[in-house]
């Protein structure tokens, strides 16, 4: 089973990065594009005799813990066939 997490900035939270990315799409000729939030993605693989739920919970645990600064992101989990 695999597991993606997304993890990216709350939106009360200002994302430089993201008005980088927003600005030079602009200055390529992209003037559709309004507005950017960058985020990261963890791509996990979990051993075959992972109950689904109990990897659901661990993963939200994980995510809360270690990959996200719960201040400032927030995440979402999706487990993958």
């Amino acid at each position: 089973m695999k597991a993606r997490v997304f993890v990216s900035l709350k939106k009360t939270v200002l994302d430089p990065q993201g008005q980088t990315i927003q600005s030079a799409l602009a200055g390529r000729g992209y003037s559709s594009i309004a507005h950017v939030r960058q985020g990261k993605l963890f791509e996990i693989e979990l051993s075959p005799e992972t109950d689904r739920d109990s990897a659901h919970k661990d993963l939200e645990e994980i995510a809360r813990e270690v990959l996200a600064n719960p201040v400032i992101e927030e995440f979402r989990v999706e487990l993958l066939d």
